[in-house]
């Protein structure tokens, strides 16, 4: 936490004290549908832009009304990531009108979307005086109709997000007989790596390229505020104008149960808070749609791992690590690696994982400060989409007693378990456990019972 950012923060609020959601655009041409936006902020202006890219199934015919409708609300998810360069008092959007309740769920987002970038720099505020939020009384209502046009109830449109999550979603609903369309957000060598394993072309594919406007790099360099935004919500209102034009019903999320646990102990700081269930039904009511939705939400990461443990042809080609995910590696020095080591090594041999991470995560010394945030023993859990504590100590607990009974890696000496384990009973019923996997299991709840 950098609290000397709260000073940062009240000069910033001063010398800028309105932000200006001036207009947005959209067109099409042979690359796609083009989104750009325009941001002001004093003599600061904003442009970002976005592409959704041609493919043959799509159609951008959509009423314009409700076109108009959906790239205005992209906007304002896009806002947030500008407005918090100086978090001015006053947002004023001169292209939409929305209602109070509307707007009541921006200032939500806001908070809880923002509540890491509040607490990692220190910054004391409130939800009442953080921002108020007006909309030009002339300006034309942007609240979306109800409901998707489309009628194929078993259509799902899938984001790849190129980790294990997306892959579980993706293969059960095939599985399943489901019409599958993915969609991905600034492809990486992971994302396509996973459609291409599960048959997908790139032309079968949605893509969104997405990019920020450099003058927002410019004034972080400068000084100016920075840190996380809540990126799945913004996800989220890109989902919708792809769903609406590729005629796709359903829009199947891959976010688990675990999401809606706090970052910070004893706080409603969540780095995933626009995974969580909250956010979710909060989604669904304001986009008036009931067709949006977590897959994977009645799941825990433990048997999200063991499903995707199944799935051997993804092994070689997911990936889950931020840190590495320009060059499309496991860094094997962060939480994110750390974590996804953990949560797969009771369904998974040290050799297999070994194979997949480039070495024994749990024999490095350098990662015990993350092995602490991720079990249990430190103030905060690692700002990284991770499971709970619960979970992380539920399966180290299972890997110990399948593979390291004997002789235990440097990072599981003396390791007792910081909380009991609360799901171990569903995983077992999950189904088609192995007869290992299932006295594994067994073990477990014995000594928690």
């Amino acid at each position: 936490m950098d609290k000397g950012n709260m000073g940062v923060f009240l000069a910033l609020r001063r010398s800028h004290p309105s932000f200006v959601y001036r207009s947005f655009s959209w067109r099409e041409d042979a690359e796609g549908l083009h989104l750009e936006f325009e941001f002001v902020m004093g003599d600061h202006i904003f442009r970002p832009h976005a592409l959704l890219e041609r493919r043959d199934f799509l159609h951008f015919d959509i009423d314009a009304t409700l076109m108009d409708s959906l790239v205005f609300q992209i906007g304002m998810i896009e806002l947030v990531s500008y407005w918090k360069c100086a978090c001015p008092p006053r947002v004023a959007v001169a292209c939409g009108r929305l209602s109070e309740p509307e707007l009541a769920f921006w200032r939500k987002i806001y908070w809880h979307g923002l509540g890491e970038f509040f607490y990692t720099n220190g910054i004391d505020t409130t939800i009442d005086k953080m921002m108020q939020i007006e909309c030009r009384a002339d300006a034309p209502t942007r609240t979306l109709p109800v409901g998707n046009a489309a009628t194929d109830a078993d259509s799902y449109l899938v984001p790849i997000g190129g980790g294990k999550d997306s892959v579980v979603t993706l293969e059960l609903l095939r599985q399943a007989g489901m019409q599958v369309r993915p969609l991905i957000m600034n492809p990486r060598g992971a994302t396509w790596g996973c459609a291409k394993v599960a048959g997908f072309e790139k032309e079968q594919v949605l893509v969104i390229r997405r990019t920020i406007d450099p003058h927002l790099l410019q004034l972080n360099d400068q000084g100016f505020l920075n840190g996380h935004t809540p990126f799945s919500a913004m996800l989220a209102f890109y989902t919708l104008l792809a769903a609406e034009c590729s005629g796709v019903r359903n829009i199947a999320l891959s976010n688990e149960s675990s999401a809606n646990e706090s970052t910070v102990v004893g706080t409603t700081v969540n780095h995933q808070y626009s995974k969580s269930l909250e956010f979710e039904d909060d989604f669904r009511r304001y986009v008036r749609r009931d067709n949006y939705f977590s897959f994977l939400r009645p799941l825990s990461e433990l048997q999200i791992a063991m499903l995707f443990s199944r799935f051997r042809q993804y092994h070689e080609v997911f990936r889950s690590c931020n840190v590495g995910s320009k060059t499309d590696i496991w860094c094997g020095h962060c939480a994110k690696c750390l974590f996804a080591y953990i949560i797969l090594s009771p369904f998974l041999s040290p050799a297999e994982l070994v194979h997949i991470f480039g070495r024994q995560l749990l024999d490095d010394e350098t990662l015990r400060h993350e092995f602490h945030q991720l079990t249990g023993h430190a103030e905060t859990k690692p700002f990284e989409c991770v499971g709970t504590i619960d979970e992380v100590n539920t399966a180290l607990q299972m890997a110990i007693d399948r593979w390291y009974s004997d002789s235990r890696p440097r990072l599981l000496e003396g390791f007792t378990p910081s909380s009991a384990a609360v799901d171990i009973h569903r995983i077992a019923h999950i189904g088609n456990l192995n007869p290992t996997e299932y006295n594994i299991l067994e073990a477990c709840i014995a000594k928690r019972d």
